[in-house]
């Protein structure tokens, strides 16, 4: 059956200006890192895609090494753009990465000019593309000079290949230098992707200060804790949970006790506020306006409903915040 987009998916959504840029982002976003891999079933990521786009998700957010393996959520997310999305494209946000290993030699990573370049042309072809939204070098490369690295963002968006360019997990400090350059080379950078949640505050310590003296928005990724701010980890780690499993990105042993009474207490609060701890979780970091975008991963529909709904109730009396606080600073 031919997939008609809802009617009515953009009454729902809320969606913020991206920095000082004239782009706007859903507050909700979909990334792809988990669960559109050439090891997972296609349909269901086809379901979520479309499942997101009804509810306003507009932005699909991926990088050239998600799957596993490498390269393979990429070209899921071509076939569902193939199938599903022809004549929706202009309506959509796509965003990809490079920065991480995805092939031999010494050009197959990190922030060269070479690498930059040949990544992105290899992600096009992958998602049969003629440009994404937005491309992002993924990590800060301790070699390369910084100079290097923008001139080639600045590149690709001269050649047509993307319309912005961002950076992922750079400091405070990396973020201003790249933001000085960018802004010379007359590309300036659109958007930050740091980690950030209610357990990962690092961001706070500069960084947001740094995003809003140079007019630079922020989609965060992992503000559910890797899944440990959801109701998965209430009553011990189930067997087919992500810290259970192979992950790299959730051990066992990083669910402490402490960890655990704390998740308790703050699910006890979602409880109080009418959310699940997911929504409130969602939230908290979209507060006070400074993040433009939650990144979401998900395995199943469902799970993209509860997050959306976490959009009906985004404020915090101080007395919620203030117990949040002293939650989140218990030993």
């Amino acid at each position: 059956m031919t997939y008609q987009a809802a009617n009515n998916r953009y009454e729902g959504m809320k969606y913020n200006r991206v920095g000082r840029s004239g782009l706007k982002l859903p507050a909700i976003s979909l990334g792809l890192w988990h669960n559109f891999g050439g090891v997972d079933r296609y349909e269901n990521g086809r379901a979520m895609v479309r499942r997101a786009f009804d509810l306003g998700i507009t932005h699909f957010d991926l990088a050239n090494n998600y799957g596993p393996p490498p390269g393979s959520a990429e070209e899921t997310f071509g076939q569902i753009l193939k199938q599903d999305f022809a004549a929706y494209r202009d309506e959509m946000i796509i965003s990809t990465k490079a920065g991480y290993h995805m092939w031999e030699g010494p050009y197959g990573e990190w922030g060269s000019r070479k690498y930059l370049i040949s990544s992105l042309d290899q992600s096009l072809k992958r998602m049969n593309l003629e440009y994404v939204d937005i491309f992002y070098h993924h990590r800060p490369d301790p070699e390369t000079p910084l100079e290097e690295t923008m001139a080639a963002l600045d590149h690709v968006v001269r050649q047509g290949k993307t319309l912005y360019v961002a950076i992922s997990n750079y400091s405070a400090e990396q973020t201003a230098r790249a933001s000085e350059i960018l802004k010379g080379l007359g590309t300036p950078c659109l958007i930050h992707q740091p980690s950030y949640s209610m357990f990962n505050r690092w961001i706070e310590n500069g960084l947001q200060d740094v995003l809003e003296q140079e007019g630079i928005g922020s989609i965060v990724f992992s503000p559910l804790a890797g899944g440990l701010l959801t109701n998965r980890y209430l009553n011990g780690v189930p067997s087919d949970s992500r810290a259970a499993g192979p992950s790299v990105f959730l051990k066992t042993d990083q669910i402490t006790d402490s960890k655990l009474s704390k998740v308790k207490l703050l699910n006890d609060l979602a409880q109080e506020r009418g959310q699940s701890l997911a929504q409130m979780s969602l939230a908290w970091v979209l507060r006070g306006g400074k993040v433009t975008s939650a990144l979401i991963g998900a395995s199943r529909v469902e799970q993209i409903d509860d997050n959306v709904a976490a959009l009906s109730r985004l404020d915090f009396s101080k007395e919620e915040l203030g117990r949040i606080e002293t939650i989140l600073a218990a030993d």
